[in-house]
């Protein structure tokens, strides 16, 4: 199958090259710490646990083990509402992992009301692309200004853009 075959969402799950990404991006912290938008996070880019409980500054910390278990459990809550936000979208593998790690990223509530999302339901591959580029800011900060100590989300969005134009020309 080629990089650029897009299937029906349905059929797609979280690939390796995913967790890979979502590793490099994130890192792994076995102690929390405060994300550039201030929220406190632990293990693999972690704000909170598989209960739901957010995580708090004075948790104890956690092994690598322990971090790649909460980190599947919030992707696998991600994906059941991503899946279910795309009802007849046809997407790559690519485009499925990096919208997936938008989710993860930004939240729930900001794929669904976000212009990616409408776009990929029109059909409308490249917009939803360039869509991507729209976040990059955080705490009211542009990301895309390095001086703004949050340039790591930025070049996270312009990879994701990069991988999606990828595929979608």
């Amino acid at each position: 199958m080629s990089s650029k075959t897009k299937l029906i969402v349905t059929s797609l799950a979280a690939s390796a090259v995913f967790f890979v990404s979502l590793i490099h991006y994130e890192g792994y912290s076995p102690t929390p710490y405060k994300d550039t938008g201030g929220v406190a996070t632990i293990g693999i880019g972690s704000t909170q646990y598989e209960n739901g409980t957010k995580v708090k500054m004075t948790d104890k910390p956690i092994d690598q083990k322990r971090a790649i278990e909460i980190s599947k459990a919030h992707i696998s809550k991600d994906e059941i509402t991503f899946r279910k936000s795309l009802q007849g979208v046809k997407l790559s593998q690519a485009e499925y992992d990096l919208y997936l790690d938008f989710m993860y990223n930004f939240g729930q509530s900001n794929w669904r009301s976000s212009s990616m999302l409408s776009n990929l339901e029109s059909g409308q591959y490249v917009a939803a692309c360039k869509s991507l580029l729209k976040w990059k800011y955080v705490a009211k900060r542009d990301c895309s200004i390095r001086s703004n100590d949050c340039y790591g989300v930025w070049t996270r969005q312009v990879d994701r853009y990069q991988k999606c134009m990828g595929v979608n020309q």
